[in-house]
């Protein structure tokens, strides 16, 4: 018992005071990083919009120091924040959002990486609530923190990989290949409130998705993975391509580090990322069966770098269609974002001769959204929305042949 006593004494004598003091922060075109004469307590930031500012909230400091800028921001406010904390707010010059953040030395110095972004982003960012900061989890012990470090060996890529079941016997039927994101060693996003990890939601979702399409009988489905298994990005499109899919589809849950944000929303590949990828794929010394099956191995560079931009703009523009239809179909049936269709520079939705999309069905962070998510009924309504969706796809497809 006097050990314990003397333990609890001396942790409560290394508990820091929360009078530290903002000693200098430092703006650079990437990131900010602030200094301060000793630990803090924990930090949040959010973004604010009209005017465009971030403001970082800092339990345990006062303001003060000097200030050295050089980037996005314009200029540098700070102000006291109730009795025990400080508010630093940045004025931008153009939008720009943290995108991560981490305190260093011992809770002293904290380091919020910034990315510049366009108006609707920032805007959504400012929606979305704050980003939470932690210090080392030691550091009112008196002790140097220590760098921890967990590792998980990842599975090589299958240079063989076999192909999944296909549902359904009618092989004129449209294909959908359903992609459940994440598995094995890769948990994805995990619900802070219950522990539900993305990869087992998506794997139920997509099941359900499957079970819908098949009982409606128009098309022929076949699962990207339907256990739990790792598969790399290049691994789940990549199954789609050989079975010669006509259409992808990649299921996640969306995760935000703090804050209420909720609702579906859709992603399909950017025009950026759609002029990156054609040009690299017309790189390769072996184009064989770039595009459904056309060999383009003799074909002149700029010949081919022609062919498989105007397939890849193809398939883009029947991408965003099906997305806008997901979203009317999705509407009165579950939650989804106001500006549900976004784009976005994601290597799963590369393939060039295959409309795809990532629908990020709601969000784990979100106590509402994952019960949803992850309940019977949310699951249903997720896969009517996309089987409605689908059957004006194909349907549309077909009447244009």
């Amino acid at each position: 018992m006097s050990f314990l006593i003397a333990l609890l004494a001396c942790w409560l004598a290394g508990t820091p005071g929360w009078a530290a003091t903002v000693e200098r922060i430092d703006v650079r075109p990437d990131r900010i990083v602030i200094h301060f004469d000793g630990v803090v307590g924990q930090a949040s930031s959010f973004a604010l919009d009209g005017p465009r500012r971030i403001a970082l909230d800092v339990d345990g400091a006062s303001p003060g120091g000097q200030v050295e800028s050089d980037g996005v921001v314009e200029s540098v406010r700070q102000a006291a924040r109730g009795s025990d904390g400080a508010r630093i707010v940045f004025d931008l010059a153009a939008p720009a959002i943290v995108s991560e953040g981490q305190f260093g030395s011992g809770g002293k110095v904290l380091t919020l990486m910034l990315r510049t972004v366009d108006d609707a982003r920032f805007a959504r960012a400012a929606a979305e609530g704050r980003m939470r900061f932690l210090p080392p989890f030691n550091y009112g012990l008196g002790v140097t923190p220590a760098s921890y470090r967990v590792s998980v060996p990842v599975p090589p890529s299958t240079r063989k990989l076999a192909l999944p079941r296909v549902y359904g016997d009618d092989d004129s039927r449209p294909l959908v290949v359903i992609d459940a994101g994440h598995g094995g060693v890769d948990p994805g996003a995990i619900s802070p409130e219950s522990g539900l990890r993305e990869k087992d939601v998506t794997l139920k979702i997509a099941r359900a998705i499957r079970d819908d399409l098949i009982a409606s009988g128009r098309v022929r489905v076949a699962l990207t993975r339907e256990d739990d298994k790792y598969l790399i990005l290049q691994e789940r499109y990549g199954i789609a391509r050989k079975l010669k899919a006509d259409l992808f589809i990649s299921i996640h849950c969306d995760s935000v580090g703090g804050g209420s944000a909720s609702g579906a929303t859709v992603y399909t590949l950017s025009e950026v990322a759609s002029d990156k990828e054609s040009a690299r794929l017309a790189a390769r010394e072996n184009k064989a069966d770039i595009i459904q099956g056309v060999n383009l191995a003799s074909t002149p560079a700029d010949i081919s770098s022609i062919l498989i931009d105007l397939t890849q703009r193809e398939t883009m523009n029947s991408s965003a269609n099906f997305a806008r239809l997901l979203g009317r179909e999705a509407k009165p049936l579950m939650p989804i974002k106001a500006n549900f269709h976004r784009m976005a520079s994601l290597v799963v939705l590369k393939a060039p001769d295959m409309p795809s999309i990532l629908f990020e069905t709601g969000y784990i962070s979100n106590p509402s959204d994952a019960a949803f998510i992850d309940s019977r009924e949310g699951r249903a309504a997720i896969a009517e929305s996309l089987r409605r969706a689908i059957d004006v796809h194909f349907a549309r497809r077909m009447a244009a042949r």
